[in-house]
């Protein structure tokens, strides 16, 4: 059977590899260590189809040391002491080098029965992860080895990519592949940066068309065959965190057009629950009291975002984030409870005053009896100057007013009924 299109074309030097210039242009540090010959051992981190394989491949073919692969996904504890067990071998006489793919999918003990031999340095590890290895690869192996990120191909990039797959197809199929102005780049466009989506789009159309006495890809058929890759989406994946986290800060930062598109990116991948839920959550924390009323207008919102599913949802959804980045702003209410709750946390409480207490009678050991409340609305502006706050907690202030009008006229509102008490 014939390898992908994507295996075909792989670069063999480090010249032909697609982007990741800020690591492999000339100078940069990860192409010195690789011309240098001493590979250390070094964790590729970065989304799928932009070169970690790739420039993997082309460290094992400069180096003399023997080769082994294993993919995290299937791999098991044998598999990696079948590995170990060809150091020192003939056929291993220079050390192991073991390329070993979503190192992520490794649980601990599996890592933990590699690290022996590579503190002793018998296996080099290569190892690569779309996710942050951060968080996935075991604190021990991380620090003996070096991180590299590599970075979605830029659309141009990407490009140049799918005009050389055309050309190399010609020269299999024996024929002339002519196509629409813009298919290219189209094509470039649609799979987001991943240069291996888009050599398999490209083998594809080529497919599509090969019986045909004129094989000409039109843009009507590379929309077809092109997947809707672009937007790098798994919710349980960096990307995912990425992208509700840019929707969140775009809508804070009171940026509609920035807001808009990170909704139109959670939409097209179907995750209207995170849309919703952040839309909601930003409406509370960052406009908050500086406009409270809008809080129950983006709960309508999203409950006919959910009422009605996507496609219309879209339309809701977005005349709520237009009103959230356009509102004033103010984090004050979050910064309040926030501070509450670091005292509670660190165990500032304290006995709750007796009058706000809900016992109605005191028990003998009481001196004073008597609950000793008193309620606001028997008194001058609803308002008295009574103890809230536990003894341990006298004087404690958790919030501050924002600068915003309707924080502001709270403020002076409540200084003017407490001075005229005072008076």
């Amino acid at each position: 059977m014939r390898a992908p299109l994507a295996d075909r074309i792989r670069p063999r030097t480090l010249d032909d590899v697609v982007g990741q210039q800020h690591i492999l242009g000339p100078g940069k540090v990860l192409r010195r260590i690789i011309e240098s010959g001493k590979i250390p051992n070094m964790v590729f981190y970065g989304p799928s189809g932009v070169g970690k394989t790739t420039v993997a491949s082309i460290i094992a073919r400069n180096t003399n040391m023997h080769l082994c692969k294993l993919n995290g996904t299937t791999a098991s504890t044998a598999d990696i002491r079948d590995v170990v067990a060809q150091v020192n071998t003939l056929h291993a006489v220079n050390g192991v080098l073991l390329y070993l793919d979503e190192i992520q999918y490794f649980n601990k003990k599996q890592q933990q029965t590699l690290l022996e031999f590579i503190e002793n340095g018998s296996i080099t590890l290569i190892a690569s992860t779309t996710e942050n290895p951060y968080f996935y690869v075991y604190n021990a192996i991380l620090s003996r080895s070096t991180v590299f990120e590599f970075k979605p191909v830029e659309q141009e990039d990407v490009a140049r990519a799918v005009d050389r797959a055309f050309r190399l197809l010609e020269e299999e199929v024996g024929a002339e592949i002519r196509l629409e102005d813009g298919v290219a780049s189209y094509i470039a466009m649609a799979c987001g940066g991943d240069v291996r989506k888009a050599m398999n789009a490209a083998e594809l159309c080529t497919v599509a068309v090969q019986s045909e006495p004129e094989m000409f890809v039109t843009m009507e058929l590379a929309r077809e065959l092109t997947q809707r890759s672009a937007l790098r989406y798994d919710r349980g994946g960096d990307e995912h965190y990425d992208i509700v986290s840019a929707f969140q800060k775009s809508m804070r930062g009171s940026d509609p057009d920035a807001a808009l598109h990170y909704l139109a990116r959670l939409l097209e991948a179907g995750d209207l629950p995170s849309a919703c839920r952040r839309l909601m959550v930003c409406a509370c924390e960052d406009v908050g009291l500086a406009w409270p009323q809008i809080i129950p207008i983006v709960k309508a919102a999203v409950d006919a975002a959910t009422m009605v599913g996507l496609p219309e949802a879209r339309i809701p959804l977005a005349d709520a984030v237009i009103l959230v980045a356009l509102a004033p702003k103010s984090n004050s209410g979050e910064a309040a409870i926030d501070a509450a709750m670091a005292d509670v946390q660190k165990g500032r409480t304290g006995s709750i005053p007796r009058s706000l207490q809900n016992r109605h009678y005191d028990g003998a050991e009481v001196a004073q009896k008597g609950q000793f409340y008193r309620y606001p609305h028997d008194y001058p502006d609803h308002w008295l100057d009574q103890q809230y706050l536990p003894d341990a907690l006298l004087g404690a202030s958790y919030y501050t007013f924002g600068d915003n009008k309707n924080e502001q006229s709270f403020k002076t509102y409540w200084d003017s009924i407490k001075k005229k008490r005072q008076a």
